[in-house]
C-alpha cells in the first residue's frame, strides 16, 4: 500500500489515494499505521477516495480504529493532496465528508498548496453556555458546540501545566457525552487570541484539531469573551477562525504540509 504522511499544524495523518489504492479493512489498517512504534506514526487514517456528488471524499479512521465525522486539519491536507497530486487543477473544491460536504479555498507557493480555507459549516450549540460538570469530583463549565462532531470548550488558567492525560479521558466518557466528546481547554489571551490545548476521542491528546479550534472560537464568541475573528493557538501552530454569524457558518485558514510518502 502506498501512502503520503501529511499534516495540519502538527495533527498527522496517513493518507492514502483511493482512486489508485484499496484499503479492505480501515480500522484495521487505522490502527496499525497509527502506531509511533510499530507502524508508520500518525494520529489515524485518510482515505481520499472518489465521490458522486464532490470532487473527492474524504474517509478517516482515529488511531484507535474507530470512523470520525471530519477532521478539519485532515481536510486541509487532503485538499493539498487532491490538487499537488492532480486529482483536482483547481484551487477551489469540494469535498465529501461524513458530516457534509465541505468548500476549500487553496492559496499556492510556488506551484504547490501552502494554506487552505475551509467552510466549516453551521456551528451547533449542544448545551447550555456555561453548563456545570463534575469530573472526577471537582466542578467544571463548558460549552458544548458540534461541528460535525462533538466538542465540549472548557475554559480555565494554566493550561500550559495542566495534566490533560488524566482529565482529558475523564471528560471523553463521561456520561454527559454518550457518543463520547472532543474536549477543548482554553485560556483566553486577548479578544482576538486563544490558547487552546485538546483531548480528541479516540486519539488522546493531539497537537491540532481543526473542528476543536472552530468549537473553541464559537464558545468563546457565546460566551462573551473575543470578536468574531479569533486566533486559536495550539501546540501544533494557529489557526485562524471566523464565525459569519450573518451566514451562520464557520471558516477556519490554516497550513497544510506534505511530511514523507512511502509504501507499507
Amino acid at each position: 500500500m502506498k501512502f503520503t504522511k501529511m499534516q495540519g499544524i502538527g495533527n498527522d495523518y496517513v493518507y492514502v489515494n483511493c482512486f489508485e489504492e484499496t484499503v479492505e479493512d480501515p480500522c484495521g489498517t487505522a490502527k496499525m499505521v497509527s502506531d509511533r512504534h510499530f507502524g508508520i506514526g500518525s494520529d489515524g487514517l485518510i482515505l481520499i477516495k472518489p465521490s458522486r456528488v464532490a470532487d473527492c471524499q474524504m474517509d478517516m479512521y482515529n488511531l484507535d480504529g474507530s470512523r470520525g465525522a471530519m477532521c478539519g486539519n485532515g481536510i486541509r491536507c487532503v485538499g493539498k493532496y487532491a490538487y499537488d497530486h492532480g486529482i483536482v487543477d483547481k484551487t477551489e473544491i469540494d469535498v465529501e465528508t461524513a458530516s457534509g460536504i465541505k468548500h476549500l479555498s487553496m492559496k499556492l507557493k510556488d506551484g504547490k498548496v501552502e494554506l487552505v480555507t475551509v467552510d466549516m459549516g453551521r456551528p451547533v450549540q449542544t448545551s447550555e453556555i456555561g453548563e456545570p460538570i463534575t469530573v472526577d469530583g471537582k466542578e467544571y463549565c463548558f460549552t458544548g458546540v458540534s461541528m460535525g462532531n462533538p466538542h465540549a470548550v472548557v475554559f480555565m488558567d494554566g493550561i500550559k501545566d495542566m495534566e490533560i492525560e488524566k482529565i482529558g479521558p475523564s471528560f471523553e466518557v463521561h456520561e454527559k457525552f454518550p457518543d463520547r466528546t472532543n474536549t477543548e481547554f482554553v485560556e483566553i489571551v486577548d479578544r482576538g487570541h486563544v490558547n487552546m490545548r485538546v483531548w480528541e476521542r479516540g486519539s488522546g491528546e493531539t497537537l491540532a484539531c481543526g473542528t476543536g479550534a472552530c468549537a473553541t472560537a464559537v464558545a468563546c464568541i457565546l460566551n462573551g469573551l473575543t470578536d468574531d475573528e479569533v486566533r486559536v493557538t495550539l501546540l501544533g501552530g494557529d489557526l485562524l477562525i471566523r464565525w459569519d454569524r450573518e451566514k451562520d457558518t464557520v471558516f477556519m485558514t490554516g497550513p497544510a504540509a506534505e511530511v514523507f510518502h512511502g509504501e507499507i
